[in-house]
């Protein structure tokens, strides 16, 4: 059988999707190719404006659905034209959709997860098996859903008798330890925002769609008091597992906690958001794993200079240090996930870890839409 799968991610950032042909014959997997492609404008409001109750929202999702399955479906042949691959040489596209609504374990105690994804759409117009559909299966298992990442962290990144943390900075935030020197079990959750917030800030005062390498934020003064009211949010002291989403931290969140101040600039708001994830994030890592050498940081937040420069501010003895370092990109890390998690799926193996979601145990994930 082949060992080559595609894994397309689009995440809470709402930036794009990344996609990664990986070939996984030779023990550790290696990239292929590697190809992004925008979200087309209209598709890119209409999946942030899917994130919070709407009119007409089942037709409206359904419509998403299938845009995202054709840009998908872009970038798919991208990825085959550019490495000369022919589609039966792939096994399996994983393709984790837009997450648009995470509650797991509420209302009826278990709660639901929600990926705009059309698997069905996308196997129909790549000729490949499709994988999707990877969160509800933990979710119905008691579990949070997500992170999903921390079982490929550990695969991909582990190093017997080093002690390692990978930290995605996304849309979400979300961190794993690899704590091997002490032999503990692999550990992982979601610490908060990552660029979701930064970037809705930028978009709507400086009309970017990101702050590029931090420089915004490094020229304005953290305000004390407003991080202190970002900070006070319950779900930064809740203990783990757990996961978080655009359901808790988007832009009424942020307007509720900017309502307790008074005279803040929009630069220093950006500032002091860009501190609200470095410190979250590090306070994580600190309380989980308070030995940790090494962090490596993938995601949109790797390329962020003044907030990689805040984490190491906030880390010191631990090297922070982007995931090329370790071999695979930022923007390839979560894309390779979703190959890893295809594989995973086709081989009828778990792909999740108890310690990390809560479930009752490891699932095998994700639904199988064959060519």
């Amino acid at each position: 059988m082949s060992e080559l799968f595609i894994g397309l991610m689009s995440g809470t950032s709402m930036d794009g999707v990344d996609g990664v042909l990986a070939d996984f014959s030779q023990g550790r997997m290696r990239v292929l190719q590697h190809c992004s492609a925008p979200l087309p404008a209209a598709l890119q409001s209409e999946l942030l404006a899917l994130n919070t109750p709407a009119d007409n929202e089942l037709h409206r999702a359904a419509l998403a659905g299938n845009g995202l399955a054709r840009v998908y479906a872009e970038v798919v042949a991208n990825l085959l034209r550019d490495g000369d691959t022919p589609k039966s040489a792939v096994r399996a596209i994983g393709a984790h959709g837009q997450t648009v609504r995470h509650r797991p374990q509420e209302f009826d105690g278990t709660g639901y997860t929600l990926q705009l994804n059309q698997p069905a759409l996308l196997a129909e117009l790549c000729g490949i098996d499709v994988v999707a559909d990877f969160r509800s299966r933990d979710v119905a298992a008691g579990g949070q859903g997500a992170p999903l990442v921390p079982p490929f962290h550990q695969a991909f990144f582990g190093q017997d008798g080093c002690a390692m943390a990978v930290l995605n900075i996304g849309g979400i935030s979300n961190i794993t330890v690899l704590d091997h020197s002490a032999d503990a079990p692999v550990q992982g959750f979601d610490c908060g925002p990552g660029n979701a917030l930064m970037d809705g800030w930028c978009q709507t005062h400086i009309g970017q769609a990101f702050d590029d390498a931090g420089s915004w934020a490094a020229g304005g003064q953290v305000h004390a008091a407003l991080l202190a009211s970002l900070l006070n949010e319950p779900f930064f002291a809740k203990p783990p597992p757990k996961s978080t989403g655009r359901d808790l931290f988007n832009a009424a969140w942020l307007a509720r906690c900017l309502s307790k101040v008074t005279g803040v600039s929009p630069q220093d708001v950006q500032a002091t958001l860009t501190e609200l994830t470095a410190r979250s994030c590090a306070e994580a890592l600190r309380k989980v794993a308070p030995h940790c050498k090494t962090l490596v940081v993938c995601g949109g937040g790797a390329f962020n200079t003044h907030l990689m420069q805040r984490l190491a501010h906030h880390l010191p003895g631990c090297a922070v240090e982007s995931s090329e370092a370790q071999g695979l990109p930022p923007l390839q890390v979560e894309a390779s996930a979703f190959a890893w998690l295809a594989r995973q799926t086709c081989l009828r193996q778990t792909a999740s870890l108890q310690k990390v979601t809560g479930a009752l145990g490891a699932r095998i994930l994700g639904a199988i839409y064959p060519a």
